[in-house]
């Protein structure tokens, strides 16, 4: 018997002996989103402060847990007027809610599934996935690469801030597109 506990001892442990911790490389990712206008084209944006790690297991090449924090006071689309109104109390109200947190909480096959925090709101989000695999630099490091799309509606989180058009329709869609990228470096 004990034989037959040191034996499932040693293999669960050999299934995280593989894992590594990665941290992200800020300079070769991107946290990407858009959003509807006057329901006739998309404003582009994305968060330019953020950071975060995971853990992927290098033998399976699988991701096994992922973290991130995201500064929202960061946020850019490339028209400062704009950004200003994003950060007020309308809609991110950074003065309240300066950061949005994600955390990974189970990757089946394409399909990744987490907790997102925004705006003092947390939610199940259920995202596309990419595992885009591992390499060694020219330096020597161990990298890895992920991507994550998908669409969350920002009234879940507390974002309802709106105005009609004369002609109908809204000013601003409810439905926002994700587009993360995400480059991890080994942590030596």
């Amino acid at each position: 018997m004990k034989l037959v506990k040191t034996s499932l001892v040693a293999i669960l442990a050999a299934g995280t002996l593989f894992a590594g911790n990665y941290n992200l490389d800020v300079a070769h990712s991107s946290l990407g989103f858009k959003v509807k206008h006057m329901m006739v084209s998309n404003v582009k944006g994305t968060f330019d402060k953020f950071n975060g790690s995971f853990e992927y297991d290098e033998k399976a090449k699988k991701l096994v847990a992922l973290k991130g924090t995201v500064d929202i006071s960061s946020v850019n689309t490339a028209n400062a007027k704009r950004d200003g109104h994003l950060k007020s109390a309308d809609f991110f109200d950074v003065a309240k809610f300066p950061e949005m947190n994600f955390e990974l909480t189970k990757v089946d096959g394409d399909t990744a599934y987490g907790k997102l925090t925004m705006h003092g709101i947390t939610k199940e989000v259920k995202l596309d996935f990419e595992n885009n695999g591992i390499v060694k630099d020219p330096w020597g490091n161990t990298r890895v690469g992920l991507a994550l799309y998908g669409k969350i509606n920002r009234k879940d989180f507390g974002l309802v801030y709106n105005s009609a058009l004369e002609a109908g329709g809204v000013l601003i869609g409810d439905k926002v597109k994700l587009d993360i990228e995400l480059e991890g470096i080994l942590a030596k």
